[in-house]
């Protein structure tokens, strides 16, 4: 399966260098074949030049012409693939293979009548689409008058050039969406490389906030008892190495994107983190979370988690309350989270990049966060779906 994915990206690889300058010899020489074949067209006027039908001078002059429409024609098509020339450039030096093409015709004879073709195909590759439309037809029209002029009259070849220049211009524009959707692919790879970066610093910021602001708040209660009550502080230095060693676990599984916290495990560790504070906490009961979607638990868990550390580390909160209750709303039902204190609320003039990365997390979940000044302190509001979003058109 690996190497069946390897091979497609190689082939779309090659694929997506198309209308690009080539990097390497190999891509160089890929890009000639490729145009190589279609010079089978001039066959029939270098038979003309070697049949000696012609004076010496008619043919060196006819060598020279055919090198020059030869080299016009493979410099235009191969090398404005990549590196564009500028439009007054490619214009002129379509107008002179255009007037190659008419004088070794009048001069030469009906045999150089294909020449057309490759001025049909360079006006549908280098010219843009709205020129492209009117000159080809014109090209077309040319090779008739030639035809006319020197009796060689081949249908076949004049419908060739009628299609084969739009045709040109249909490659045209597969390599020009080829091309965009390289430079679409690029973008959302670095897109998903800068949600995965928020992500992380995201579920960095919720697990070392709250974890070593426990850890320093029992430290600080291990310093106090350590003089009269060293069994006590032993406690608490015990419970700095839980705290610590269960940290460690939480940013290896966060680094590894597969922590999904428990609502159930953060009012748990809620309570322990308020006590050590000196906050009395009114806590819930264990929550009713039946049939509520993992994600949207996991959101209301890191919300809980937020908000006890902003009560412990900045309020200066007596008193905290918790609740979590279902609530009927005009989007659904909504499992909503609510925690007051009866703090100061911080002493930030803003949201912090916690609250912010908060609202993020929520809304991925489709859920909303409130949070501000109450009449007792300051209350934060988180709501989630209650229960799993479902298609419009599945069975459910």
């Amino acid at each position: 399966m690996t190497d069946d994915l390897r091979s497609g990206e190689a082939r779309a690889e090659r694929l997506m260098r198309m209308g690009e300058s080539p990097r390497t010899g190999g891509e160089a020489l890929r890009k000639l074949v490729w145009i190589l074949p279609w010079l089978i067209f001039l066959s029939s006027p270098v038979q003309d030049l070697v049949s000696r039908a012609h004076t010496t001078g008619a043919t060196v002059a006819g060598w020279a012409g055919l090198l020059a429409f030869a080299g016009i024609y493979l410099t235009l098509v191969f090398r404005n693939m990549g590196r564009q020339f500028s439009e007054p450039v490619v214009a002129c030096l379509v107008a002179v293979l255009g007037t190659l093409a008419v004088v070794l015709c009048l001069t030469l004879g009906g045999h150089w009548i294909g020449l057309f073709v490759y001025v049909s195909v360079t006006c549908g590759v280098v010219f843009p689409l709205r020129t492209a439309y009117w000159t080809i037809p014109l090209t077309t029209v040319a090779m008739l008058l030639m035809g006319l002029r020197t009796g060689a009259r081949d249908g076949w070849t004049l419908i060739l050039v009628l299609l084969v220049g739009f045709a040109m211009t249909g490659v045209r524009q597969l390599v020009r969406t080829t091309v965009e959707l390289r430079k679409a692919r690029a973008t959302v790879a670095q897109l998903a490389a800068n949600e995965e970066r928020l992500r992380l610093a995201r579920d960095l910021h919720d697990l070392l906030g709250h974890s070593l602001s426990l850890i320093t708040l029992k430290s600080e209660l291990a310093g106090r008892m350590l003089p009269a009550h060293p069994e006590k502080a032993a406690q608490q230095i015990a419970d700095i190495e839980q705290v610590s060693r269960q940290a460690l676990v939480d940013v290896r599984e966060a680094v590894t994107g597969y922590r999904r916290p428990r609502l159930s495990a953060e009012l748990a560790g809620a309570r322990v983190a308020l006590t050590a504070a000196g906050v009395t906490a009114e806590l819930p009961a264990e929550p009713d979370l039946d049939g509520v979607p993992e994600e949207s638990e996991s959101a209301l868990a890191w919300a809980l988690r937020e908000a006890v550390t902003n009560v412990v580390r900045h309020s200066g909160a007596r008193r905290c309350a918790v609740e979590v209750v279902r609530r009927q709303t005009l989007d659904g039902p909504m499992l909503e989270l609510s925690v007051e204190d009866n703090g100061s609320g911080g002493s930030g003039s803003g949201p912090g990049n916690g609250l912010t990365g908060l609202t993020e997390r929520l809304a991925k979940a489709g859920g909303t966060l409130e949070a501000g000044r109450s009449r007792h302190g300051f209350r934060l509001v988180a709501r989630t779906p209650a229960t799993a979003a479902v298609d419009v058109g599945s069975p459910a």
